[in-house]
């Protein structure tokens, strides 16, 4: 049963005569929505080709793209299997130093004849390598993969696992690694799952110790050190781990949040006053007004970044250009939206206390802040909680902070657990000061609301 009343003949003609301009409507009314979603389709489309996107995503290295990600939630064991005089193979540790010197690697071990073995998840996938022959097991069948002092050839009968490349072969074994052979040695890659080393390098006392054990040497454990207790001394080996470098990495972040505080802070205490000049309805003077204005618009309008790379320029890499930069940006932004503020504030309570013959300075500091302050509050805090983020883009190009070590671990190519790793101690910081911020903001809106 349809709820619509029904409209005779009569009654429709009647309603077109009288009230024509609601049954008419105008042609954009009509077709204007579906014109707009066309033209941001064919605006879409454009960019597409302008912009060679299919292109682009056709020629990308996937494969590198998936190995970086591997390396986010795992790390490789990257010895080099030189070949020495007299048929001999000698592996060399990079300097993150991976294993302590003369420690038992179950998957690497000393082959016959001077060679060495090389093991990526079960004997069925492994190398044994000597200088003149590396024999390469996929599955359990072997591939013979010869090396001469000129050129490094891979069997004819070689798998897809198995890539010649130029005068070198590389065997990838998936997640379990990959090795590059070459004339004079094999880079061997072994991946594994976790971050190695985390919490101690080889050279502490705690390394390669069970969660168990460490308790109990906290618990109950003699010192290891007499100087220190066990807790003291685990402590100092995890903030000086000299492969995750905890100690100067939570410096950097720490550099990178008082960075944020200091330059909000400072852009907030220059808006305040200024932001007065601007408002229109305070200062009585287009001139004033039109001048600080057009300085806000200065200040914002130039991004924070490039703010960064001029001061950096002047004063050199460091915290300070980073708080200079910040200062510059948020005093145009937050002056600007102070000024907006301040012109749409309540005349009446103004008027009340200019009326007993208050001040101007009187005038504005009880008929005006009252009202604006909450809001001046709570801009600054988002203003806060936002460069919290930026502070670590504008580090990267050298105001210091951990965007710069973020950049750094980016440019070794080999350490992308390490950034892995800043990466969660930003999100981390940028969650927890995103959730004071907003309980900061409630709180004053509330208040205010009362």
């Amino acid at each position: 049963m349809s709820l619509v009343p029904s409209i005779n003949p009569s009654e429709r003609a009647r309603l077109l005569t009288t009230y024509p301009q609601a049954f008419h409507r105008s042609f954009m009314q009509r077709y204007g929505l579906a014109l707009i979603a066309g033209g941001i389709l064919l605006y879409l489309v454009a960019c597409f080709f302008a912009f060679q996107i299919g292109p682009a995503f056709a020629n990308g290295r996937w494969d590198r793209a998936s190995l970086y990600l591997q390396d986010w939630y795992s790390w490789r064991a990257q010895p080099r299997l030189r070949f020495e005089d007299g048929g001999t193979v000698r592996p060399q540790w990079s300097s993150r130093g991976q294993y302590p010197a003369g420690a038992n690697i179950d998957w690497l071990q000393p082959a016959a004849n001077g060679g060495y073995s090389v093991t990526y998840g079960s004997r069925d996938d492994r190398l044994e390598i000597t200088p003149s022959k590396v024999d390469v097991y996929l599955g359990g069948t072997v591939y013979p993969v010869t090396i001469t002092a000129e050129a490094v050839t891979a069997p004819a009968d070689a798998p897809a696992a198995i890539q010649q490349d130029g005068t070198k072969v590389i065997v990838s074994y998936g997640f379990e690694g990959q090795a590059e052979i070459r004339t004079g040695q094999v880079f061997v890659q072994r991946r594994f799952l976790g971050w190695s080393n985390f919490f101690f390098d080889t050279k502490s006392q705690f390394w390669g110790r069970s969660w168990g054990d460490l308790i109990h040497l906290v618990i109950f454990g003699d010192r290891l050190d007499p100087a220190r207790s066990n807790l003291s001394h685990m402590r100092d080996d995890f903030l000086g781990n000299g492969v995750w470098q905890h100690a100067d990495i939570l410096s950097k972040l720490m550099q990178t949040l008082v960075m944020a505080f200091v330059g909000t802070l400072l852009g907030t205490i220059f808006a305040f006053p200024l932001a007065f000049i601007a408002a229109r309805n305070i200062t009585r003077n287009r001139a004033a007004n039109w001048g600080m204005k057009r300085t806000f618009d200065f200040l914002r309008s130039i991004d924070m970044l490039i703010w960064a790379l001029f001061f950096t320029r002047s004063f050199g890499p460091g915290p300070i250009p980073g708080i200079a930069a910040i200062f510059f940006t948020d005093a145009g932004a937050l002056g600007k939206v102070y000024a907006e503020a301040l012109e749409n504030v309540d005349d009446k309570q103004r008027e009340g206390v200019k009326s007993v013959g208050a001040s101007p300075i009187a005038v504005n500091r009880f008929g005006v802040v009252p009202q604006v302050l909450p809001v001046f509050i709570s801009q600054s805090l988002y203003f806060w909680e936002s460069n919290t983020r930026s502070a670590t883009v504008i580090g990267a190009v050298g105001a210091g902070g951990i965007g710069l070590k973020l950049l750094e671990a980016m440019g070794t190519n080999a350490d992308w657990d390490k950034v892995a790793y800043m990466v969660l101690l930003i999100l981390i910081v940028v969650f927890l000061f995103d959730n004071l911020s907003t309980f900061l903001r409630q709180r004053l809106i509330g208040e205010r609301a009362h």
